[in-house]
């Protein structure tokens, strides 16, 4: 059997996945943002945390799914990138979107979701996207991701919008100063893993009144902004991929029974579902 490796790169994490005489083995690495990270940091980071636990391996195809890839100058970058560490590999390039689809809907139609550090979502006919609305970025866009919900913890706080005992917790977890804040988010990069990392506080005072609005107006923004847009969201399920919607799943699927929408599958990762897909089509 052919030996692959299956990659599926979000902005702050990257699961890759060798498939070999039958067996698995997961390998987890810093996320790959061509927006964020440049041909050479690519290849140091990979040969840093990738290469070593490859040992070698004589893999034949490399399916790599990256968050910016709908960009031909991104892929340009990631494909040399890739191409100098594994010159015999054939290698397959897709955004992580596709990757969602495909591990969320297999060969059947859907809506597909991901809400992670980012958020995207589309419409796949069980081959290809057909529409997808637009992703923004953590600066204009990106409702009901890990940066948009990190972004309002931060506001409720900053803003003294938190309770007393609200303010204390954040206090006690983050020990944080505004300044600290300004300086992380507008002077160094990956402002967006920075924002997500936040998020944690949200899914660690869950029943809190405050607590549970942010985290429903912030999931409801993705599904006025981008479900809303596709005439399909009513007649077919809607999938989620991602650390958000897995943690939020009830959340999910109080919105979805509010519109009268149907909730399908929710993945904390679309590794599984990838893995299912490159097997039965190998």
């Amino acid at each position: 059997m052919p030996v692959q490796l299956i990659a599926d790169s979000g902005a702050t994490k990257c699961q890759w996945c060798l498939l070999s005489n039958g067996k698995k083995k997961i390998i987890l690495t810093q996320g790959i943002s061509p927006y964020f990270l440049t041909r050479d940091q690519i290849v140091t980071l990979l040969q840093q945390e990738l290469m070593p636990d490859l040992k070698n391996a004589d893999i034949d195809t490399l399916h790599f799914y990256g968050t910016g890839l709908t960009n031909p100058a991104n892929v340009k970058i990631v494909r040399i990138a890739l191409k100098e560490l594994f010159p015999n590999t054939e290698i397959v390039l897709n955004d992580d979107l596709l990757g969602a689809a495909r591990a969320l809907c297999g060969k059947k139609e859907g809506i597909a979701c991901i809400l992670g550090t980012g958020s995207n979502s589309c419409y796949y006919d069980g081959e290809k996207i057909l529409k997808n609305s637009p992703a923004l970025g953590y600066v204009l866009g990106d409702e009901g991701s890990g940066a948009y919900l990190g972004k309002k913890v931060i506001q409720y706080y900053l803003y003294g919008t938190f309770d007393e005992d609200l303010a204390h917790r954040f206090n006690k977890q983050f020990g944080v100063s505004k300044d600290d804040i300004l300086t992380r988010v507008y002077k160094q990069p990956l402002a967006n893993r920075y924002l997500a990392s936040y998020a944690i506080f949200l899914a660690e005072n869950r029943g809190h009144y405050m607590i549970e609005n942010i985290i429903e107006d912030g999931l409801n923004d993705f599904f006025f902004n981008h479900l809303y847009k596709y005439a399909q969201s009513w007649t077919l399920p809607i999938n989620f991929t991602g650390s958000i919607a897995y943690g939020f799943k009830d959340v999910l699927q109080e919105l979805c029974d509010t519109y009268e929408l149907e909730l399908g599958n929710v993945f904390k990762s679309p590794m599984d579902g990838l893995v299912d897909f490159h097997t039965q089509t190998a």
